[in-house]
């Protein structure tokens, strides 16, 4: 311990040594507080009092900016938004007799790692990517970890920055993991966090995605003989596991796409056609999603967006989605109440990922007890012989073991 630094001080540095690039909200009592540059970030940012207490070396004293525990996520958003990584620092534990209290980092929350509904927009995927590229190839892959969709690719180019630029514009991701020697431009709204480019080595993301994902092989996911997709993928899962390792509970599998199996659009093409925002306002009211999303959920929300944003080219797919539409199109009383039915449903997708993550609150559980309680009900308005419905019905479950243990809790 360094002479005339008090106990929690020392605490507060050995933790601060490990996240240098990070804003420490360290848990006392009711407060998560801020000190150093940190404290002068956050109320700057934040717009609130910056104090001070003790003294530091030489005599100065300690900068400090504190908030409320109750109210933390109101102004971690903020940080957020501006592109901050914040550390999360909790007391572990319980009360030694003596002694302090013990702390450590729970989570470091970035752009694209945010799971708290109020710091997540319910219509949009909120991804984080990583992408990496070559001279004839750029590889991508993403992940929304409040929904556990994640997806890469390898793709051949001849101008690999401008038709990477495209895709990242299409997903605009939160945050985008690139390495330090990729000339990426910041074209697109989405946060860039560089890593060095050791991370990016293949070997070491093979050995990673093995890992962490618990497999022997990358012959299930498609991936091998896609170095660039394997980087990416690698990238990311580690990414994870540093900041938000719960999540990687949420995450089934990897799956590999081809941007030839839909129309790829140049920034400036989707911004023209006023996809999924005009431009004069810049936000969606006026555009073309705008007019096609009639969803109910959130689900059907971010569904209808990401259609809108890649649109097919398969014509067998193009051809099942009709089917699915004309169904519905020519029933309408049924229509009118699978809607009905549907809109009890909540934003079901993300309160299951976060019960399954062990971050979910008791309301959590009373809303999903009571929409699994639904679902029988709305399955039974569907018929099962319907031939446009074949493909989806057998993927529909009742979920009654599920439903049983929340009626007991």
């Amino acid at each position: 311990m360094e002479e005339d630094v008090t106990p929690i001080r020392q605490q507060y540095l050995d933790i601060k040594k490990k996240y240098p690039d990070t804003i420490v909200f360290f848990r006392l009592g009711d407060f998560y507080e801020t000190f150093d540059e940190d404290a002068e970030i956050t109320s700057r940012e934040l717009d609130i009092v910056l104090t001070g207490r003790g003294s530091a070396d030489k005599g100065k004293r300690i900068p400090m900016a504190g908030i409320p525990y109750h109210a933390v996520e109101n102004y971690l958003s903020r940080l957020i938004d501006k592109g901050y990584h914040v550390a999360i620092c909790e007391q572990v534990g319980s009360q030694p007799s003596k002694g302090l209290f013990p702390r450590e980092v729970v989570r470091v929350v970035t752009p694209g790692t945010v799971f708290e509904p109020s710091l997540l927009k319910s219509d949009r995927n909120n991804f984080l990517a990583a992408v990496t590229a070559t001279e004839d190839h750029f590889g991508l892959a993403y992940v929304d970890i409040s929904t556990g969709e994640f997806q890469t690719t390898e793709i051949a180019s001849l101008d690999t920055l401008n038709d990477l630029r495209s895709e990242l514009t299409r997903l605009n991701p939160a945050e985008v993991l690139c390495p330090e020697s990729l000339k990426l431009n910041d074209s697109f709204n989405g946060h860039v966090t560089r890593l060095p480019d050791w991370r990016f080595e293949s070997g070491r993301c093979r050995e990673i995605i093995l890992r962490l994902m618990e497999v022997t092989t990358l012959n299930g996911y498609g991936m091998e003989g896609l170095p660039l997709a394997i980087q990416t993928s690698g990238v990311i899962l580690q990414y994870l596991k540093d900041t938000q390792p719960s999540s990687l509970l949420l995450l089934k599998g990897i799956s590999v796409y081809s941007t030839s199996e839909f129309m790829t659009l140049d920034a400036a093409t989707r911004r023209n056609l006023e996809l999924t925002e005009t431009i004069r306002r810049g936000d969606i009211h006026g555009s073309l999603l705008s007019i096609l999303d009639q969803a109910i959920t959130p689900m059907g929300h971010r569904l209808i967006r990401q259609w809108v944003s890649k649109p097919l080219l398969n014509l067998e797919t193009i051809h099942t989605r009709q089917q699915v539409v004309q169904f519905f199109f020519n029933t309408s009383m049924l229509r009118l109440g699978f809607r009905s039915l549907l809109q009890h449903l909540g934003d079901l997708e993300r309160l299951v990922n976060r019960v399954t993550a062990g971050n979910a609150l008791p309301r959590d559980l009373v809303a999903l007890r009571g929409i699994i309680g639904r679902l029988p009900e709305i399955r039974a308005i569907l018929p099962s012989k319907e031939p446009a419905l074949a493909a989806l019905l057998p993927n529909f479950h009742n979920c009654p073991e599920a439903l049983e243990l929340l009626e007991k809790s």
